[in-house]
């Protein structure tokens, strides 16, 4: 009883999700991360490992619109779920965060940038208009290694400036 039990555990489960826009269907085991879903199966490697316990979010992506440290995400929690990685963020254009970040600085390394804009764009989606604390309170899981943030927030000030030129 117990074998069958840890049987069930370790099986693949079929997930299907929206990913980028587009329908994803796969096999994957039950105990496997959306963040190497995402990486190894998938081949979206904008989504950074990092940390792997969620405290510095360069694996963050928007998970019906809200943003999710991938490394603590279970992949069959995304069923039926709309996932949004940095590779899915611009379309056709760069994105006015991306412009943004690209103008003000607001990187240094640039391997915490994809999750910062990941962050950003669920802030600006919500609220289109943040005050400061609002922009400190959405990356504060975020964690920069290279800037002192003054570059990071400047650039959210400018996409937002930027998102009201595009609309």
């Amino acid at each position: 009883m117990i074998n069958n039990h840890l049987a069930e555990r370790r099986a693949d489960r079929g997930l299907e999700c929206e990913i980028n826009g587009h329908p994803v269907t796969l096999d994957v085991p039950a105990a496997r991360r959306l963040l190497y879903v995402l990486r190894d199966d998938l081949g979206l490697t904008g989504t950074k490992v990092s940390c792997e316990i969620g405290r510095c979010g360069a694996c963050m992506v928007l998970v019906d619109g809200k943003p999710v440290n991938s490394c603590l995400t279970m992949a069959y929690q995304c069923e039926g779920k709309r996932i949004t990685t940095i590779e899915g963020i611009a379309g056709e254009e760069i994105d006015p965060i991306q412009q943004a970040f690209l103008e003000e600085g607001g990187y240094q390394c640039g391997y915490c940038t994809p999750g910062m804009i990941v962050s950003v764009k669920g802030l600006l989606s919500r609220n289109p208009d943040p005050s400061e604390a609002d922009i400190e309170e959405a990356l504060s899981g975020n964690l920069c290694r290279c800037t002192g943030y003054g570059g990071i927030v400047r650039s959210v000030r400018r996409a937002v400036t930027l998102g009201r030129i595009s609309t």
